[in-house]
């Protein structure tokens, strides 16, 4: 099978903790469910789903190594308190995590509702390249996320936000 023919939208999905959902309540389901969407429509469009076969092709990553790309819809908190925005095992299952709700609250105390969810869908975007390189580079953090910045960068200079957005976003995700 040759690997731009396997598509990678295909193993994307929206998965939810059974638990969670019953304990959810009714307005935070909404949001997180809406949140969730958003995202798995973004990771699947055409665009970008063509910039993923292109770094693929690139690092010469074995697609089929991805097995399932899961967009939680609940956050997952790591010990230190810090929201993890993406994992990937050693089965090739790459899970892609939401932001709590009440920090973007916060954000969008200080910035219009477009540029939150610019930068969220952004978010999704920079996990899932960062994820995918995971697959090759396994363990190697730094080398994973200095090709995320990478391509990342290249792949918003080519979309139609402005200057001043692109580097705010890149600001927000990576810190420079």
């Amino acid at each position: 099978m040759k690997m731009n023919k396997t598509k990678l939208s295909n193993k994307i999905r929206v998965v939810s903790n059974p638990k969670k959902l019953k304990k959810c309540p009714e307005k935070r389901l909404q949001f997180y469910t809406c949140y969730a969407s958003a995202v798995s429509e973004t990771l699947k469009k055409p665009l970008f789903q063509k910039f993923l076969r292109w770094i693929i092709k690139r690092e010469k990553i074995e697609k089929k190594a991805v097995k399932d790309i899961q967009v939680r819809m609940f956050p997952f908190q790591k010990e230190n308190g810090k929201s993890l925005a993406g994992r990937c095992n050693n089965e090739g299952v790459i899970l892609i995590f939401p932001k709590r709700r009440s920090l973007l609250k916060k954000k969008l105390q200080k910035h219009k509702k477009e540029k939150v969810l610019f930068y969220l869908k952004s978010r999704a975007m920079a996990a899932l390249i960062h994820e995918l390189l995971h697959v090759k580079y396994e363990d190697n953090e730094s080398k994973v996320r200095q090709l995320t910045e990478n391509y990342f960068g290249i792949f918003i200079r080519h979309q139609n936000a402005d200057v001043k957005s692109r580097h705010n976003v890149q600001k927000m995700l990576f810190g420079f």
